[in-house]
């Protein structure tokens, strides 16, 4: 493989990698804002309160969603293979 084709796998891979994070992220912020917002209307200043939901929240996701990020996963290593292989 040439210089050309390391760095479009490499941006492809970083692209894949910011793609696949951003479902469990948004899912973790959103819960963390909302267990806020409830800690500021209630005043319960618990700081350990927030971390089950926004695990929860993350497991749902990464549950729902797992199927499609692994057929990204698979297609991607798939892509990089045949291109391996192409090559020699």
């Amino acid at each position: 493989m040439d210089t050309e084709a390391i760095i479009r796998v490499l941006k492809e891979g970083l692209l894949l990698v910011l793609l696949l994070s951003i479902g469990p992220m948004m899912a973790s912020l959103v819960t963390g804002l909302v267990v806020s917002v409830l800690q500021a209307v209630t005043q319960v200043q618990e700081q350990t309160l927030s971390y089950v939901p926004k695990l929860i929240a993350v497991f749902a996701t990464l549950a729902a969603l797992g199927g499609w990020m692994l057929a990204l996963i698979v297609h991607f290593t798939q892509v990089v293979f045949e291109n391996i292989v192409r090559v020699h």
